[in-house]
């Protein structure tokens, strides 16, 4: 995009802007626009009424920090060249602030990823309610130590630092974004975990697709999945996994598609457009189906648990389904699961 800029030749303003093209500009700030709206969408469609968690206020920091910097950079492109508290900013800032705020993107998936497991396998089975307004500080708390413990290390780490300059250096009419080499790893082992666990119960779930029924319930269309298990042997365990696969892909089965055919392709995204308020969601139901899978005997079957998730309703996943205005089953022992 822009180069960085060379203190030592002769006759250069040490502010001195090297031209560049303004299809690269425009292309930053329509896909960051395309970003921001999508991020305030999955906001305002999900569910408003699911207990409080980390990810949540996590998924609000970033639609927040996405929106900024929307605004930073639609500044900075409309006035071009302008002083600020005695800072100069250009056209070159536009990939600058991108490239920071990429690279700091790409280092947070694990560390957001370990506090969110950490957190639904802690609170998912549990009984005595936290005071919320503790709860909800803790979690700020922890969102606020993450993102300056992220831009912190990118901002003060030398080596990135010099790597951010010799790339800018070399590639003067572009903005080089690299791809964050966490979100490959992660999407790695969730396909690999999914196809495993699909494999796995490959039986159970062909067996309820094809007792599939679509009933009227709370006057909304639901899918009735009614199964008889002919192992009566088959730990409750397994059986839970077939429901929680059949409740996860039902909803998110595209991003999984999708998660396969970049890996199958070996497509580079931007660590900037990789984390992303829909792809927190889908992060957050495979960790609350892991917790609910690995606390199963733990779970207390009340109103509560089931509202973990804006987007997935796992309740049906634990207790059979039973109302006298639906279709009963046809077999003795039949179970009944409506996701």
């Amino acid at each position: 995009m822009a180069a960085i800029l060379c203190e030592n030749c002769p006759g250069q303003h040490p502010y001195t802007q090297v031209n560049q093209p303004l299809e690269i500009s425009c292309m930053l700030l329509l896909i960051m626009f395309g970003k921001v709206f999508l991020d305030f969408f999955m906001l305002q469609v999900k569910t408003t009424t699911v207990k409080v968690s980390f990810m949540g206020y996590f998924c609000v920091s970033l639609a927040l920090l996405d929106f900024t910097l929307l605004l930073s950079i639609s500044f900075i492109f409309y006035f071009e060249d302008f002083a600020l508290w005695g800072v100069r900013f250009t056209k070159y800032h536009i990939c600058l602030f991108t490239q920071v705020v990429s690279l700091t993107y790409g280092i947070l998936h694990y560390p957001v990823y370990l506090v969110a497991g950490l957190d639904y396998y802690m609170t998912i089975a549990q009984t005595s309610q936290f005071p919320k307004r503790g709860q909800r500080l803790l979690y700020i708390f922890a969102v606020v130590i993450i993102w300056i413990s992220g831009f912190f290390c990118i901002l003060k780490v030398p080596a990135i630092y010099e790597e951010l300059d010799t790339q800018n250096h070399f590639s003067p009419y572009r903005c080089p974004l690299n791809a964050s080499l966490q979100s490959h790893s992660v999407s790695c082992a969730m396909v690999l975990l999914t196809g495993t666990a699909l494999l796995a119960c490959r039986k159970e779930v062909i067996t309820m697709l094809l007792s599939v029924k679509v009933v009227s319930f709370a006057s909304q269309p639901v899918l009735m999945f009614s199964y008889v298990s002919n192992n009566n042997s088959v730990c409750f365990k397994w059986q839970l996994l077939t429901r929680l696969l059949i409740c996860f892909l039902g909803t998110w089965a595209p991003f999984v598609l999708l998660q396969i055919i970049i890996l199958f392709l070996g497509a580079q995204i931007p660590a900037y457009m990789e984390m992303n308020v829909p792809w927190l969601y889908f992060i957050n139901s495979f960790l609350i189906a892991v917790a609910y899978w690995c606390r199963c005997h733990d779970v207390d079957l009340t109103e509560g648990m089931w509202s973990m998730d804006p987007f997935v309703s796992w309740k049906f996943c634990f207790i059979p389904f039973n109302n006298e205005s639906t279709e009963t089953a046809d077999k003795p022992g039949t179970v009944i699961v409506i996701c």
